[in-house]
C-alpha cells in the first residue's frame, strides 16, 4: 500500500546530507515551506545551495536558515528587497556565493531538469554579464533567425521543500493560489521532494483534474497540524 505520510519532520529530512542542494519553494512570502526550512536547521546539514526565487524575508524561514551559516551558495532571481538583511550581511561579508538567474530562466531550467532536457537556448541575458558562468567565461551563444541566444543548463536538486495546500496519502499535491510558485517544477527537479501540506484528505476526495503535482513527483508528506501538536 502507497503511503506517502511521513509522521515527522525528521523522518522526512533523514537522508538530507552536507554538500546537498536544495530546491525551496516560495515567492516572497507566499508558498514557503516554513516547517521543512525549520527542519533543516534542526538537521544539522551543512554547506548547502539552496535554490529560491528570493534571499529570505525577514527572520524567518530561509533567512532563518541563512542566519545559521549553514548555506554555502544562493541560486536566486531577487537577493535584494526590502527585508532581504540577512542575506545581504552575509554577502557583504564575503561569507556566501551569489548566482543570479533570471526569474523565467530559473523557472525554465528546473523545467529542463524534471523534462530529461539536457539545457536550452534563450534570449534573456544575452550581452550582458548574466551569459557568463560563475567563473567569468563566456557561456555558449547563438545567433537563431537573427536573434541572440544564451544556453543555459539545468537546476537539479537533491531535495525539493515544497508547501501545498492539500494532499493524499498517495503524495497527490493541490497549493492555495500564488502560493503555487515555484513548487510543480521544483517537485520535478529534485531526487527526494518533501511537501509540506494543510490538510490531507482521503484517496478520490481531490478531483483528478485539480491536482497539479501527482504524487509520483513527491517523495514525503508531512502534515503541518501534526508538527504542530508535537511542538504543543
Amino acid at each position: 500500500m502507497i503511503n506517502k505520510i511521513t509522521p515527522t519532520l525528521a523522518d522526512a529530512l533523514a537522508g538530507l546530507f552536507d554538500g546537498a542542494t536544495l530546491l525551496v519553494g516560495g515567492f516572497g512570502g507566499s508558498g514557503v515551506p516554513e516547517a521543512l526550512l525549520n527542519g533543516v536547521i534542526a538537521h544539522g546539514a551543512r554547506d548547502l545551495t539552496v535554490v529560491n526565487n528570493n534571499a529570505g524575508n525577514g527572520d524567518t524561514g530561509l533567512a532563518a536558515l541563512l542566519h545559521t551559516g549553514r548555506v554555502r551558495k544562493l541560486i536566486c532571481s531577487y537577493p535584494r528587497q526590502a527585508d532581504s538583511w540577512v542575506f545581504q550581511d552575509l554577502y557583504r561579508a564575503g561569507k556566501i556565493e551569489l548566482e543570479i538567474v533570471p526569474q523565467g530562466n530559473l523557472a525554465e531550467r528546473m523545467r529542463a531538469a524534471g523534462a530529461g532536457i539536457g539545457g536550452f537556448f534563450t534570449p534573456t541575458g544575452y550581452g550582458t554579464d548574466l551569459a557568463k558562468h560563475a567563473d567569468g567565461s563566456p557561456k555558449e551563444t547563438r545567433i537563431i533567425d537573427g536573434k541572440g541566444y544564451v544556453f543555459e543548463t539545468p537546476i537539479r536538486g537533491d531535495f525539493a521543500l515544497v508547501k501545498a495546500l492539500r494532499a493524499d496519502r498517495w503524495g497527490n499535491l493541490v497549493y492555495r493560489k500564488a502560493a503555487r510558485n515555484f513548487g510543480p517544477v521544483m517537485a520535478t527537479a529534485a531526487r527526494v521532494t518533501v511537501a509540506e501540506v494543510d490538510e490531507v484528505v482521503d484517496l478520490g476526495e481531490m478531483d483528478p483534474e485539480t491536482i497539479v503535482t501527482p504524487g509520483i513527483h513527491v517523495t514525503h508528506v508531512v502534515p503541518l497540524h501534526r508538527q504542530q501538536e508535537g511542538a504543543a
